[in-house]
C-alpha cells in the first residue's frame, strides 16, 4: 500500500489538469508544465477537483512508480500556483555575486569571474551580495540549476569558503594543531 501514492491532490480553483496520450499537463497562473506517464498500470482519474492515482497490479516497478506519478503530478500544481525557490549563500573573503539580466557573475576566488546564465524558467536574483535566489515553477529545473551553481565552488571543510545551501550546515574540521606538546 503506497501511503503516497493513495493520497488525493486537491486542484486550486485557478488551475486545469488534464491527461491526454499519456502526457499530464498542469495550466496555472505562473505557467504550463507537462509530464510523460510511460506506465499503462497506473490510472490516474481526474474528479472534480480532485485527482486520484490507483495501480492495476502489485509488481515492484508499479509501486514504485504509483508515488512517483503522484508526486510529480503534486510538485506541477505547487510549481504552476507558487513556484520553487532555492537560496544559496556566498561565504569567502571578497567573495561575491551579481545578476543582470538572465547572467549571474561570481567572484569566488578564482582569477577570473565566473558567469552563469539562466536557462529558460529559472530566474536568478541576488538579494544581497553574498546571496543567491533560485526561482522558477519546475522543481527539478530549479534544484539542478542550484546545484550546478553550488558546484562551482563547494563549501571546504576548514573555513567555510564556497557556496552553500542557505539551510545547510557544513561539517567544519579543526586545523593542525601546532606547537602541543
Amino acid at each position: 500500500m503506497s501511503r503516497i501514492g493513495n493520497k488525493v491532490i486537491a486542484i486550486p480553483a485557478n488551475v486545469t489538469v488534464s491527461f491526454a496520450n499519456e502526457v499530464i499537463t498542469v495550466k496555472g497562473p505562473k505557467g504550463t508544465l507537462t509530464q510523460g506517464m510511460d506506465d499503462k498500470n497506473i490510472v490516474m482519474k481526474i474528479e472534480g477537483s480532485e485527482i486520484r492515482f490507483s495501480r492495476l497490479n502489485d509488481e515492484k516497478e508499479v509501486r514504485s512508480k504509483h508515488g512517483l506519478y503522484r508526486a510529480l503530478t503534486f510538485n506541477m500544481i505547487q510549481g504552476v500556483t507558487e513556484g520553487f525557490q532555492k537560496n544559496l549563500l556566498v561565504n569567502g573573503v571578497g567573495f561575491k555575486v551579481a545578476v543582470a539580466g538572465t547572467k549571474l557573475t561570481l567572484n569566488i576566488g578564482f582569477s577570473h569571474t565566473v558567469e552563469v546564465i539562466a536557462p529558460e524558467g529559472i530566474t536568478l536574483s541576488c538579494p544581497t551580495i553574498t546571496e543567491i535566489a533560485v526561482n522558477g515553477i519546475d522543481k527539478v529545473k530549479v534544484g539542478h540549476m542550484a546545484a550546478s551553481i553550488r558546484a562551482l565552488r563547494k563549501p571546504e571543510p576548514y573555513h567555510g569558503y564556497g557556496i552553500q545551501y542557505k539551510d545547510e550546515i557544513v561539517a567544519r574540521k579543526e586545523g593542525k594543531a601546532a606547537g602541543k606538546k
